[in-house]
């Protein structure tokens, strides 16, 4: 399984958005949560495709990321950039959020 990933800079710093490809182009509902993995902000301009470790390399060089899928997340579990805590899974989906403070 490969991840695309994206990386932009923002006013807020540089956001890194990363997904597994079979995410890409998909919704996701669990309630009143709904969480859409749009190809345009996952696999915008610049993007490229990784192995999840090289994704999570890309996003420990971010100020904020934004994870969806089971081998992006799981690798960046794996690496400590995300604590299982901060982990939703949504409609059997995860997705997590990182802010480097």
């Amino acid at each position: 399984m490969t991840v695309v990933v994206t990386v932009r800079e923002t006013p807020e710093g540089t956001l890194v958005a990363a997904a597994d490809n079979d995410c890409l182009g998909e919704t996701y509902e669990d309630g009143a949560v709904s969480l859409t993995v749009e190809e345009s902000f996952y696999a915008g301009d610049g993007a490229e495709e990784l192995e999840p470790e090289a994704a999570v390399e890309r996003v420990r060089d971010g100020d904020t990321a934004n994870l969806v899928g089971e081998a992006c997340v799981e690798a960046a579990l794996a690496a400590g950039v995300v604590d299982e805590s901060g982990v939703l899974e949504v409609d059997g989906t995860l997705h997590a959020q990182v802010v480097w403070l």
